[in-house]
């Protein structure tokens, strides 16, 4: 019994389920053709059913890590017509720290901070600390971005997150 299982059907077996549970089978040319695409892929030997097969998934939109993306969901009434919500919205990943400004008596503080944070020489960062406005550190996460903002306000410099 096994044996009867795991064999592919014959030709006739699979034509005559074709035509018992086909759905779209009302219309003669269209069962003649499900029915030569059935006789090509049967004739098919294993590789070229698995290359198919793997063919024809990608065709299809199913790739390895499962469907591809169809669009964007179906929205409400009230959502649609509000407008697009700030969920939706692309959420920011990298961003820059600028110094607008800084005391003058921090000074010599504000320069050893920006050292101690980037890879800048004493020239380099009393030059940048001079032309504020000016960014710091480009393409920081959020939570880095916060913690070099604390440290700048602490000893005494105006510093956005942008």
């Amino acid at each position: 019994m096994s044996s009867t299982i795991s064999r592919i059907p014959s030709k006739s077996l699979f034509r005559s389920l074709l035509r018992r549970t086909l759905c779209t089978a009302t219309a003669e040319g269209h069962s003649q053709k499900l029915e030569r695409i059935a006789d090509e892929l049967l004739d098919l030997n294993k590789l070229e059913r698995h290359d198919y097969a793997i063919l024809f998934r990608h065709k299809m939109g199913f790739h390895r890590y499962g469907p591809a993306p169809t669009g964007p969901a179906p929205q409400s009434d009230s959502s649609a017509a509000a407008g697009p919500s700030p969920a939706a919205a692309k959420e920011k990943t990298a961003f820059d720290v600028k110094l607008e400004k800084f005391d003058t008596s921090a000074k010599l503080k504000v320069i050893k901070e920006i050292r101690a944070f980037t890879d800048l020489g004493l020239k380099e960062a009393k030059d940048l600390v001079e032309k504020a406005p000016a960014v710091v550190k480009k393409g920081v996460t959020k939570e880095e971005g916060d913690k070099i903002v604390e440290k700048l306000k602490e000893v005494g410099a105006t510093v956005v997150l942008e």
